[in-house]
């Protein structure tokens, strides 16, 4: 594990920090309005722990490497307002519904890599789905590559909330 999320505390014992979603290298941190709201909640939420916690130096090193790791995503941030550009085609922001060849329709939301949660069709843009799908229109069809081969994806809906 990388330095960068390890510190010590006045025991000496190690304390772990988890690591946020990676961005691969080069890449711009996207993120929706809602994803820079639940940021910000986020860090008020650590902000409100580290006071709980002044009086355990592991704990609040461990808080504190998540707010510094925080503090660092929410600075890097670019927010995209959802609907700039072409309403036709699949961009960041966009919730499109795809249809595989077996007939499955199903429904995802492109967000940033920190808003991501595959449990409510919420995929990071860095995901292989989401960067087969950008650029497409209605009508049209994605190819990706899954360990099971690949797989045909028809856009069949697309839509971009309003704010």
């Amino acid at each position: 594990m990388s330095r960068a999320f390890i510190k010590e505390d006045a025991s000496g014992e190690e304390v772990i920090v988890p690591s946020r979603a990676p961005l691969p290298p080069g890449t711009p941190n996207l993120v929706t309005p809602r994803g820079y709201a639940l940021l910000e909640a986020e860090l008020a939420e650590l902000m409100a722990e580290r006071e709980r916690v002044l009086s355990d130096p592991r704990q609040l090193a461990g808080v504190q490497g998540r707010i510094e790791a925080l503090e660092e995503r929410l600075s890097s941030a670019q927010v995209v307002t959802p609907g700039g550009g072409p309403p036709d085609e699949v961009r960041f922001g966009a919730t499109v519904t795809v249809r595989t060849a077996a007939g499955e329709e199903h429904r995802l939301t492109i967000v940033g890599v920190d808003e991501a949660d595959a449990t409510t069709g919420r995929v990071a843009f860095t995901a292989p789905i989401a960067r087969a799908l950008m650029g497409r229109r209605v009508g049209e069809e994605a190819r990706l590559k899954t360990a099971r081969g690949e797989q045909v994806l028809k856009v069949v809906g697309l839509e971009y909330e309003t704010a």
